[in-house]
């Protein structure tokens, strides 16, 4: 059995982050009464900090301890919280419109090492063949082990049309493969669509950036300009999340108005909230309302939502809501499992900290924390099966499961006896190619055929 993940991640420059980020950035005063200051646990921070100042092998700034401090209180809370520095912070925004630089892979650290979760399509790591399971042991000439992911990452960063060497371990290879890898700017596509047959629509969202939602409307338009759709399927695979009102917008496209998308709960009372499929909900900084240019009949056309592991976070939301209103029929493997909306609080100097700041529920009230959307209709990714991947519940410091303390070890047992095997090797195919098992299965069913149940020999 592989050990747990203890950091995961998109990184930005280099990866990606993609959780469900309320990109209000709300204002930090006065959120909640001041409480006393904890003086004992401060004067022996107070200790620390002076004993390093004094002691230390080398003299350190005191800006880099405090730095350091900040970082430390907010990475012991779950993993998805943060301080950005005003590189990251910059990052952030930028990634948000689907531009970024770096190399294009979803990142972890396990045993010191980073580990590929997933190369992001049509870039760098996906092109030079980086799979998902590879552990990075060396960038250039400098060995990973001993560094933190913020590290590496940064070693991953670079200038566009700049080379850096990967040297990467990968299951059943005896020798270390070794990729250069030129660094570009780069531009996620967060919406693309093509007819399967006619009739039959294909609608893949791969990442929820400040248009996707408008995206997906003139999407829609392009397949239903020749005739009606008879079906229609959602893929939401390896999307890893993205903007909140991203997600109540693409919900809202195949939902009657008005109705429930998803509801937050946390500690402060704007942490409480309720996101409906009306304009003031998923519109932001516009007056111009997408849905109004919503082809006719969409929201009665039969559709079929494709999940993953790797759909996490907003593209949950999105499967969940369309799940609990019956609107479509979720098939594939069970969801990620992050459940958890983080705010970015702007401080003061150009930097800010990511923090978790509510849970998010399905409109039937279920929490999908550590335990993820399950399919209506379970189908793997391959013919026999597929292998198991990392989730939130494998993640250190995740936060529990409110509605169902049991979800992490019902998940588990779920994956059991779906045939999943922590050893299997990943199963690395074209979404949307003629090998998509699970594409094909969902338009048979639009089609009202039987599904071919997956056998394992």
């Amino acid at each position: 059995m592989r050990s747990k993940l203890k950091q995961l991640g998109l990184v930005m420059t280099g990866v990606f982050v993609g959780v469900t980020l309320s990109l209000n950035f709300s204002a930090n005063a006065d959120r909640t009464a001041q409480v006393p200051l904890p003086v004992e646990e401060l004067r022996a921070y107070a200790d620390v900090f002076n004993a390093i100042k004094q002691g230390y092998v080398e003299p350190v700034e005191d800006k880099k301890l405090i730095v350091d401090s900040i970082s430390g209180m907010l990475s012991g809370l779950d993993p998805h919280s943060a301080y950005l520095d005003t590189e990251a912070f910059k990052e952030l925004q930028v990634g948000t419109q689907g531009e970024f630089g770096g190399l294009g892979i979803e990142v972890g650290m396990e045993d010191g090492f980073v580990k590929v979760i997933s190369p992001i399509e049509d870039t760098p790591a996906f092109r030079a063949g980086v799979q998902a399971g590879d552990l990075i042991v060396k960038l250039d000439e400098t060995p990973i082990k001993g560094m933190s992911l913020n590290d590496a990452v940064k070693r991953m960063r670079g200038k566009p049309n700049t080379n850096i060497e990967l040297t990467i371990m990968r299951k059943g290879e005896s020798r270390p493969i070794v990729l250069t890898l030129t660094r570009e700017v780069i531009k996620v596509q967060s919406v693309k669509s093509k007819l399967v047959e006619p009739g039959y629509g294909y609608l893949r969202v791969a990442q929820f950036q400040e248009n996707t939602a408008a995206s997906v409307i003139q999407h829609l338009g392009k397949l239903t300009a020749e005739a009606p759709l008879s079906g229609l399927v959602l893929d939401l695979r390896n999307d890893p999340g993205g903007l909140l009102h991203g997600a109540v917008g693409v919900s809202a496209a195949f939902l009657p108005p008005g109705e429930l998308v998803v509801s937050t709960d946390g500690r402060t009372e704007d942490a409480k909230r309720e996101y409906r499929a009306i304009p003031e909900d998923y519109l932001r900084g516009t007056r111009d309302d997408f849905l109004s240019r919503l082809p006719a009949g969409i929201k009665d056309v039969p559709m079929v939502v494709l999940v993953n592991a790797g759909s996490a976070s907003a593209s949950e939301i999105v499967a969940g809501a369309l799940q609990d209103h019956k609107r479509a029929v979720v098939m594939g493997t069970q969801t990620f499992g992050k459940g958890s909306v983080q705010t970015i609080l702007p401080l003061n100097n150009s930097t800010a900290i990511k923090l978790t700041t509510a849970r998010y529920y399905t409109p039937n009230g279920r929490s999908i924390q550590a335990k993820g959307i399950e399919p209506d209709i379970v189908v793997e990714e391959g013919s026999n099966g597929s292998n198991r991947r990392v989730r939130e519940a494998d993640l250190q410091g995740h936060l529990g499961n409110d509605k169902d303390p049991e979800a992490e070890l019902k998940a588990r047992q779920a994956e059991q006896n779906n045939g999943a095997d922590d050893d299997a090797e990943p199963v690395r195919f074209e979404l949307a190619g003629k090998d998509d098992h699970q594409l094909m299965q969902a338009v048979n069913l639009l089609k009202g055929l039987q599904i071919v149940q997956n056998k394992k020999p």
